[in-house]
C-alpha cells in the first residue's frame, strides 16, 4: 500500500548497456589510448631502410648485414613508437607481428632464390627440341630429355601402382580392424621407422634384393620402381590413416544399424567420405618421390636413348639426367649445364602440377558440408 511518499531506489550500473562506471574508475591499463595511422608501419620500415642503407654505404657492409640491421632496428622502432602512442599491449602485439612476418620472409628467401635460379638458368633450353629428342648420338649442343621424361613417368607410375594399394589397405587395417592389437602396433612402429629412412637405403635394399634374385650388376627400371615404392608406402599409409580417423563413428554405426556388413561400410561409407583427402595424400606422396636421385642412381643408372621397357636394360630419369649433366659435363660444358638446369626446371614443373592436382582433388572431392 502506497503512503504517498516514494523513496528513490539505488541500482548498480549494468554493464553492456552504456551505464558503465565513469572513466575515472577504470584501471589505467584498460583506458583507450591513441593509435598509429595505417601507414605508420610502412613509413617506419621505409625510414629504417633508408637510414640503414646510409650506414651500410658508409661502413662498406654487405646486403645481408644491411637487411639484418634493418629488421632489428625496425622492430625496436615499431615497438617504441607503438608503446608511446598506443600502450604496452598494442606495442607487444606489433612486435610479435614484426617477428612472425620477419620469420616468414626469411623462410621465403631461399625458396624464391631457388625458384628464380632454376627458371633463369633452365629457360635457355626450354624448347621443343628438349621435349622431342633424346641424347642418343649427341656429344655437344642439341639433344633433349625425352628419354628421361618418359623414364621418370614410367618408373614413378609403376611405383604408384605398387605402393597405393598396399598403403591404403594397410591404413584400412590399422584403423578399422587393428583395434590397437600387437600386430597393428608393430605395423605402426615400422611405418614410422620407414618414414625416416634415407632414400639411398631404399635404393640399396632394392639393388640387393634383385642382386640375390637375378645376379650382380642388375639395373633396370623396375628395380628403381621398387626402391621408390619403399619410400612411398609409409607416406601413403600415414596420410590415409589420418584421413580415415577423422570419419565420425556415427556414420559407421548408422550403417551397422541398417545391417550393412563391415567391409561394405568401409567401401561405401568410410572411403567415399575421405576420398578427397586420400587422393591428396597419394598425389603428394608421388610428388615426394618423383625427384629422388640417390636410389635411381643405384638401381636404374643412366641411358642416352629411349627405353620404354622397365624390365630390360637401363633407363634414364630426370633427376639422374640432371645430376650427370651437371656433375660430369663434356666439352664444351655449357650445353650440358643448360640441359641440367632445364631438366631441373621440368622436374619442378611436374611436382608443381602434381601439387595443384592434389589441391583440386581435395577441393572438389571432399565431402560437402552444405
Amino acid at each position: 500500500m502506497s503512503t504517498g511518499t516514494e523513496h528513490p531506489r539505488t541500482e548498480a550500473p549494468v554493464t553492456g548497456t552504456g551505464l558503465e562506471a565513469p572513466a575515472s574508475t577504470t584501471p589505467a591499463v584498460l583506458r583507450r589510448k591513441g593509435s598509429l595511422p595505417r601507414w605508420a608501419p610502412l613509413g617506419i620500415l621505409a625510414a629504417t631502410a633508408v637510414v640503414m642503407a646510409g650506414v651500410a654505404a658508409a661502413t662498406g657492409s654487405g646486403v645481408g648485414l644491411w637487411a639484418f640491421l634493418t629488421a632489428v632496428v625496425y622492430a625496436v622502432a615499431t615497438y617504441t613508437t607503438s608503446r608511446v602512442v598506443e600502450g604496452a599491449r598494442k606495442a607487444a602485439d606489433r612486435l610479435v607481428t614484426v617477428i612472425v612476418t620477419g620469420a616468414f620472409v626469411l623462410a621465403m628467401v631461399p625458396l624464391v632464390s631457388v625458384l628464380w635460379t632454376v627458371i633463369a638458368q633452365g629457360w635457355e633450353r626450354f624448347d621443343v627440341t628438349f621435349f622431342t629428342n633424346s641424347m642418343r648420338g649427341i656429344v655437344g649442343e642439341g639433344g633433349g630429355a625425352l628419354h628421361a621424361i618418359q623414364g621418370t613417368l614410367i618408373i614413378t607410375g609403376l611405383a604408384a601402382a605398387m605402393s597405393i594399394p598396399v598403403g591404403v589397405l594397410t591404413a584400412i587395417y590399422l584403423v578399422e580392424y587393428g583395434s590397437n592389437s600387437k600386430l597393428s602396433r608393430a605395423i605402426t612402429f615400422f611405418v614410422d621407422v620407414m618414414t625416416g629412412i634415407p632414400s639411398i637405403v631404399a635404393g640399396l635394399f632394392a639393388y640387393a634384393l634383385f642382386t640375390l634374385l637375378l645376379g650382380p650388376g642388375v639395373r633396370f627400371g623396375f628395380v628403381g620402381a621398387v626402391a621408390l615404392t619403399v619410400l612411398m608406402i609409409p607416406i601413403v599409409v600415414r596420410s590415409t590413416e589420418e584421413m580415415l580417423k577423422i570419419v565420425p563413428n556415427e556414420l559407421r554405426e548408422a550403417a551397422f544399424a541398417l545391417g550393412v556388413p563391415k567391409w561394405r561400410t568401409i567401401l561405401k561409407v568410410v572411403i567415399p567420405t575421405t576420398a578427397g583427402g586420400i587422393a591428396t595424400g597419394i598425389t603428394l606422396a608421388i610428388a615426394r618421390v618423383i625427384g629422388e636421385t640417390a636410389p635411381l642412381l643405384v638401381t636404374v643408372g643412366l641411358a642416352t636413348g629411349v627405353n620404354l621397357n622397365p624390365f630390360d636394360s637401363r633407363m634414364a630419369t630426370l633427376p639422374v639426367f640432371s645430376y650427370y649433366s651437371y656433375a660430369t659435363p663434356g666439352v664444351p660444358r655449357d650445353p650440358f649445364l643448360d640441359r641440367a638446369w632445364t631438366a631441373a626446371l621440368v622436374l619442378m614443373l611436374i611436382v608443381m602440377i602434381l601439387n595443384v592436382v592434389a589441391r583440386l582433388i581435395s577441393r572438389y572431392f571432399s565431402p560437402k558440408t552444405r
